[in-house]
């Protein structure tokens, strides 16, 4: 996988910096500097964490195959799933991601898919488990 190029990492941190500007349009508050307080995705590289996030029990799972990388993170919070898909799909596109669906981007022959899902345990209100699934496309 190639790196995003520095235009799109510029822009994306322009876009945390701007955080209050942001803040209305997914409905949750951006970190104020993306230099101290961004955090990445376990194992998938600049797939950043929506605030409230957290990495949930599970462990990333990454595969280096010679087609390509699979990794796998599950992240929870108590978040609304409506805002996790309006964070992502306002900020993955400026890190070069194609949105092809609500939970669904390519970027440079990989594929990124956020799934909703149950982990089995008694569910807490207000609680959402996302699982992030990177793989080659």
């Amino acid at each position: 996988m190639m790196a995003p190029p520095a235009f799109a990492r510029a822009v994306f941190a322009a876009f945390l910096l701007a955080g209050p500007v942001f803040a209305g349009l997914v409905g949750v508050p951006l970190p104020a500097r993306a230099s101290e307080s961004t955090r990445f995705v376990t194992g998938l590289g600049d797939v950043p964490v929506m605030p409230g996030l957290a990495p949930a029990e599970e462990e990333p799972l990454v595969f280096d195959k010679p087609d390509g990388r699979i990794a796998q993170s599950v992240m929870a919070g108590r978040v609304d799933r409506k805002a996790v898909l309006a964070f992502y799909n306002q900020t993955m596109p400026q890190l070069g991601w194609k949105r092809t669906s609500d939970t669904n981007y390519v970027r440079e022959g990989e594929e990124l898919r956020l799934e909703f899902v149950n982990t089995g345990r008694p569910a807490q209100p207000g609680q959402t488990t996302v699982r992030f699934t990177l793989s080659p496309r």
